[in-house]
């Protein structure tokens, strides 16, 4: 059950991400809310990854992570982007 509810948790953290990062993102986006939660969850993991490596900062709570991981949804979105473009006919 506990890990169900992780689970739950980090779907839910990275739809509010995905569409934060979205929403300063300049520009269109066009991309349904299973991509724009799977960019929420892998921005937040690097965004974390980073501020966990550079202020060892464990508390995921803290301000720092929720800047980081929107901050890392946002370099997310833009890689997502111009490898997009460079496929797309």
């Amino acid at each position: 059950m506990e890990t169900l509810l992780a689970l739950l948790a980090w779907i839910v953290f990275g739809i509010i991400v995905g569409f934060l990062a979205r929403a300063l993102m300049p520009g269109r986006q066009s991309m349904g809310l299973m991509t724009t939660m799977a960019l929420g969850v892998v921005g937040s993991l690097a965004g974390g990854l980073i501020t966990w490596a550079v202020t060892g900062a464990n508390d995921p709570y803290a301000p720092a992570q929720w800047i980081m991981s929107i901050v890392g949804a946002i370099v997310v979105m833009v890689l997502f982007g111009v490898t997009r473009r460079r496929t797309a006919p």
